[in-house]
């Protein structure tokens, strides 16, 4: 929905390469082009990809709501010495692994409520356009071969370092050189690997292989947004050396600016450590998923700025399941007195004014989604002074504008009852067991056996399910 056309011209995006805000002003009028950098498909995803991949579904929504037409391209590496090695562990083929893990990984991301991306090219369609930029480096002398290999010279791209800030002189005096090492530079990275017995591989003119990593993004991108484009993004860890790998590279075959902004997601962390593998201390998005919600853990990762650092834990969920079913709550007061849809055209309606501007300025300053989710708690507040002071009219209205605002966010998408009442675990109270109980206290309350209704309350909230009484009838969520 392009409910903020009109503020099309106020987004400010925070650009790591020159780590300042900047006024977003795209390559051409009213068109974005966004490459993400994507997952190695060899497990499944963690919390950290839950992460990226929920920031840049919330920067690719705000984008649309703007009224921009946005290509969004978000990679798939499925060809990768992890890739390799796990399938050879696993006795199965690369092309089983990864089709396994590409299932999961969209089963992971349709769980949070993220849009698919425009396009998700795969390395291994784009081979040809690999070799076609490392031919072109080679001609250039950026590139030279070490038995079979292909490596990029960083000696021979001045700015090398630009994005991430570091002087390749300082980094070479720090850096201790493996002797057998066969690159002219410990910091030159390859581009094309001679094949090893038992490994796909592909003829090319430096003899059968396979790509490098960085190689295959700046490939992608390129073949899907030309050799400029607006935004490429990724996870913090990223920006060096791949990011930094992908510029040289880049910009070295063409001559031009590979991307005009680079936005780049903080860390996560557990107990003050950044996750990892080889920590051993990362969390499967499959494994949260198991515990919470999906729109919880989407909650959760969009309270924080998305360049912020945001620590992990079971605790911080819940307090996140907690603020979001205060949401939920809202939209079924709301939901108990009208129709609930959003509506492109609320914004412009004099009571939403306030927070429709409050909301897009949010977002407009580097899609700050904390600040968003406050407007959200004040619509929400306004329905439920609407229903207290008994204005249905009212309550509807800003019921319509919350669900309106939420969908820019990704949140509020389930139905009220479908959030509220969700389970899972297999050991609480099924929903049937939980609305004979509750029919049964109404009944020991119709014959005045007060304290048998009060037990039953009581005996509901000890296995986890509040009841809630209105004018409507008794309704009941899960704590």
């Amino acid at each position: 929905m392009s409910i903020f056309a009109n503020h099309q011209d106020n987004l400010k995006l925070y650009n790591t390469m020159t780590a300042d805000k900047q006024t977003f002003v795209p390559l051409e009028a009213g068109k974005v082009g966004m490459y993400v950098c994507g997952m190695t498909v060899y497990d499944y995803c963690h919390i950290g990809h839950a992460r990226v991949m929920v920031a840049f579904d919330v920067i690719y929504r705000h984008l649309i709501s703007l009224g921009f037409d946005v290509n969004y391209v978000r990679n798939i590496t499925d060809i990768d010495d992890k890739i390799i090695n796990r399938a050879n562990e696993n006795g199965e083929s690369i092309n089983q692994l990864t089709e396994r893990f590409i299932k999961a990984m969209h089963e992971d991301a349709d769980a949070l409520g993220c849009l698919r991306p425009n396009i998700e090219p795969k390395a291994t369609e784009h081979i040809n356009e690999m070799q076609n930029i490392i031919s072109t480096l080679m001609d250039k002398n950026h590139a030279y071969t070490k038995g079979g290999d292909v490596y990029y010279a960083v000696d021979s791209f001045k700015d090398y370092g630009k994005l991430s800030r570091r002087n390749l002189d300082e980094m070479q005096a720090g850096s201790r050189v493996d002797v057998a090492d066969d690159k002219a530079n410990p910091f030159d990275f390859v581009l094309w690997k001679r094949a090893k017995a038992g490994e796909p591989a592909w003829a090319s003119p430096w003899g059968d292989g396979r790509p490098g990593w960085h190689i295959e993004c700046s490939a992608m991108s390129g073949c899907c947004l030309g050799e400029t484009f607006d935004i490429h993004g990724g996870g913090h860890d990223l920006q060096f050396p791949h990011h930094e790998n992908e510029i040289a590279q880049s910009e070295a075959c063409t001559g031009k600016t590979y991307a005009n902004h680079w936005l780049h997601v903080g860390f996560i962390n557990v107990d003050g450590e950044k996750m990892s593998k080889s920590l051993g201390n990362f969390s499967t998005i499959k494994d949260v998923l198991a515990k919470f919600h999906g729109e919880t853990v989407r909650f959760f990762i969009l309270s924080s700025h998305y360049r912020s650092q945001v620590n992990f834990s079971d605790a911080a969920l819940n307090e996140s399941h907690t603020a979001i079913s205060r949401l939920y709550h809202a939209l079924k007061s709301a939901e108990s007195v009208g129709n609930i849809i959003a509506d492109a055209d609320v914004v412009k309606a004099d009571f939403a004014k306030a927070y429709a501007d409050e909301f897009v300025q949010a977002m407009n300053d580097d899609f700050n989604t904390p600040k968003a989710i406050s407007t959200l708690f004040s619509v929400a507040g306004e329905i439920n002074k609407a229903i207290k002071a008994g204005d249905n009219e009212a309550a509807r209205n800003y019921g319509v504008l919350l669900k309106t605002l939420a969908s820019g966010l990704g949140l509020l998408e389930a139905s009220a009852n479908e959030f509220l009442q969700a389970s899972l675990s297999d050991d609480g109270l099924s929903a049937d067991e939980i609305e004979s109980l509750i029919q049964a206290r109404a009944d020991a309350k119709a014959n005045k056996d007060f304290a048998r209704a009060d037990t039953i309350r009581n005996e509901l909230k000890d296995k986890g399910v509040e009841l809630e009484d209105s004018r409507a009838g008794t309704s009941w969520r899960r704590i």
